[in-house]
């Protein structure tokens, strides 16, 4: 097997040949398909996270088939199964037995503490899968698995609320503004000053109002939801929001909040983060998907170019998501 890998943080990825994984009880080994890139990758890549597995293979958007099975697994070869963040939960710890598997106290998450995507072949529990239909794009789907999630939970934890502000129109952004139009809500899309070709995206999109995230909507909101890392944007949609609205930080990683007045917090307002996801969101989440339906704008990339998917997606060089085609040539 091939796989993209990180040595050490601050690093290339680098590629590196592999022997053939095999899969351990309760496991199946995945033929990659198609793996999305995440703005957590680039928070691995980058030690913003702390203690990841080293070497690691990035990537947690996976979509791919059944290779092998380790015994107690009932899928069959060949099925096609999606693999998201959380990896593997303790199932015995206050957490897991609250319903509340994302803040699992000895958690596994691919492409973070074990081994992901940005490869031919990748090992997963088979009890933290999903199964997909024979019928989709796997290129499509992949950022539904932790892009789609993470906006589905971020989208629940903001309320009933029918106008919602999004600031950072990527990927989870635009997939997760579909849902909300599906739902019958109003989006105002808030990107970074100057970027009119994002702004014009979120309109295709059908947020009805699209500015940068340092001007007023035309109205006050009912919540608003923070997809960018940057923490200097509480402050400014709880600015936004109405009184007993919620303003919700998606990411993973976020720069230091600044302090800020009581007065824009007063008025029952509230600021909460979304951590990880549970296995309800993805069947949620993908139950919906079809209904929607779902499009994503996604940009592939060969396997071997995953480090230049990720400058890209720092750099803000595409709309939507990009994603690494196990099926594209590699270039020569």
């Amino acid at each position: 097997m091939r796989a993209m890998v990180l040595r050490r943080t601050g690093e290339r990825l680098a590629m590196e040949e592999r022997p053939e994984l095999q899969p351990g009880p309760g496991q199946i080994r995945v033929r990659v398909e198609a793996c999305g890139v995440c703005r957590t990758d680039l928070h691995v890549v980058d030690g913003e996270l702390p203690d990841p597995k080293l070497p690691i293979v990035p990537g947690h958007e996976i979509v791919g088939r059944v290779e092998a099975a380790g015994d107690g697994v009932a899928l069959a070869p060949g099925s096609r199964v999606g693999v998201a963040w959380l990896g593997h939960a303790c199932g015995h710890c206050a957490y897991c037995l609250s319903a509340r598997e994302n803040l699992c106290d000895t958690p596994l998450f691919t492409g973070f503490t074990r081994d992901g995507g940005f490869a031919t072949h990748t090992i997963a529990d088979a009890a933290f899968v999903f199964p997909l239909s024979d019928d989709l794009d796997p290129v499509a789907a992949a950022p539904l698995m932790c892009a789609g999630l993470i906006g589905w939970r971020s989208l629940k934890m903001a309320g009933d609320g029918q106008t919602v502000g999004i600031y950072g129109f990527g990927a989870a952004a635009h997939i997760i503004a579909q849902v909300a139009r599906f739902q019958g809500r109003r989006v105002f899309a808030f990107t970074r000053p100057g970027d009119e070709s994002t702004r014009a995206f979120a309109r295709e999109l059908g947020a009805e109002w699209a500015g940068d995230s340092l001007q007023a909507p035309p109205e006050e909101l009912d919540a608003a939801i923070i997809f960018a890392a940057v923490g200097e944007l509480i402050p400014t949609a709880l600015r936004t929001v109405a009184r007993g609205a919620t303003v919700v930080c998606a990411g993973i990683h976020m720069t230091d909040i600044p302090s800020f007045p009581y007065e824009i917090l007063w008025g029952e307002r509230t600021v909460r983060s979304v951590a990880n996801l549970t296995r309800r969101d993805a069947y949620e989440l993908l139950s919906l998907a079809p209904r929607v339906p779902i499009r994503t704008d996604v940009h592939p990339y060969p396997l071997a170019d995953a480090g230049r998917a990720l400058e890209d997606l720092r750099a803000g060089r595409f709309r939507g998501a990009a994603v690494i085609d196990l099926e594209q040539a590699e270039p020569s």
